[in-house]
């Protein structure tokens, strides 16, 4: 048996292209929605301990794991470590504010 004969077919061969982008900010494939979680996380976090809404809180928690779970490497990891970190703290400090637990909104009868 020949061991110089190689099995692969070179003229079936295609090299990967990344898709194109149009620019840094107009990328039709860019996606958003870590950015967004971030704005979102942050708002909640700050209604959280700013009005002691626990669900805030905890929906600012929610928001900032998804936005880290959904950033790139290349994106800012203060920024999305600043999130989740004032988010734990709206948490942590909405319970020790009122150990009492947590009622929705909706099920509050008054």
């Amino acid at each position: 048996m020949n061991s110089t004969v190689d099995p692969r077919r070179k003229e079936k061969v295609v090299r990967y292209k990344p898709p194109s982008t149009q620019g840094q900010s107009g990328a039709p494939n860019e996606d958003l929605m870590p950015d967004y979680m971030n704005i979102l996380g942050m708002i909640f976090s700050m209604c959280g301990l700013m009005m002691k809404l626990k669900w805030c809180a905890w929906f600012a928690l929610y928001c900032s794991c998804i936005s880290f779970a959904s950033s790139r490497v290349s994106d800012d990891a203060k920024q999305v470590l600043s999130s989740f970190m004032l988010s734990v703290s709206a948490v942590v400090m909405s319970y020790l504010q009122n150990p009492s637990p947590m009622t929705p909104p909706w099920g509050t009868s008054t």
